[in-house]
């Protein structure tokens, strides 16, 4: 593909734009051309658009002046898209869909209310296994080390999965989300995630896999989420 050349006064893409999608692979922009499918998406999909377009709509009905106590909140974070220079900020509409959208994924949809940012916890997954299966339900662990004063169960493990052959790569399109069962405890443990349909969801009956993840926090206070990480791991169900 071909790389964007930077040039005045735009120093980075990111997103689509007429007929051309910008995008970054190991810290380079490319572009392609832009996308039209007609497939309308699947299921899921399609009630993440539903829940985006009810977000849009919750900002439009605020009183301007919560609006403006959004802009305020959003002042200096960063944003989890690239490039990731600690130079590009976001808006408090962008502050207020994400956090529409992180009490979505927790089950709990509301309009939220403006909240400062607050950094997460330094925290740390270091490995994934299986700990249970019942019933076509794939039971993983997520080895994860917490800080021993973090406030236990505010924050929860959100993650995008696919499960591969042994050795295999991922394919971005076929990963699905999927939420703990419980908020990260402090210190040192164990948070399941549950996989319902393992098999039939990426058509693979093995004894061994490759879960490839993404992997981050929503704060279940402000409905704030980290940058997501990425990592990759070999299971035995």
């Amino acid at each position: 593909m071909p790389k964007y050349i930077p040039s005045l006064p735009f120093e980075d893409c990111f997103g689509s734009v007429g007929e051309k999608t910008y995008y970054h692979r190991n810290g380079v922009c490319y572009y392609k051309k832009r996308a039209r499918p007609v497939f309308p998406g699947t299921m899921l999909q399609m009630e993440h658009q539903t829940v985006h377009l009810k977000a849009i709509a919750a900002w439009q009905s605020l009183d301007p002046s919560i609006q403006k106590e959004w802009n305020s909140c959003a002042v200096g974070v960063q944003s989890h898209r690239p490039p990731f220079d600690g130079k590009s900020g976001i808006s408090g509409y962008n502050l207020f869909v994400s956090a529409y959208h992180g009490f979505a994924r927790l089950g709990n949809e509301h309009i939220p209310v403006p909240a400062p940012w607050e950094n997460f916890p330094v925290f740390v997954v270091d490995g994934v296994s299986v700990v249970g299966k019942e019933e076509g339900v794939l039971r993983l662990g997520f080895h994860i080390l917490m800080p021993e004063d973090v406030e236990a169960g505010r924050h929860w493990l959100y993650t995008r999965v696919q499960l591969v052959k042994p050795g295999g790569g991922v394919r971005p399109g076929l990963m699905r989300n999927y939420l703990a069962t419980t908020g990260c405890p402090a210190g040192e443990s164990v948070v399941e995630v549950d996989v319902p349909d393992y098999v039939g969801t990426w058509d693979l009956d093995l004894p061994a896999y490759r879960v490839h993840c993404r992997y981050l926090l929503i704060d279940s206070r402000t409905g704030y989420r980290n940058t997501y990480r990425v990592a990759k791991y070999d299971i035995v169900p």
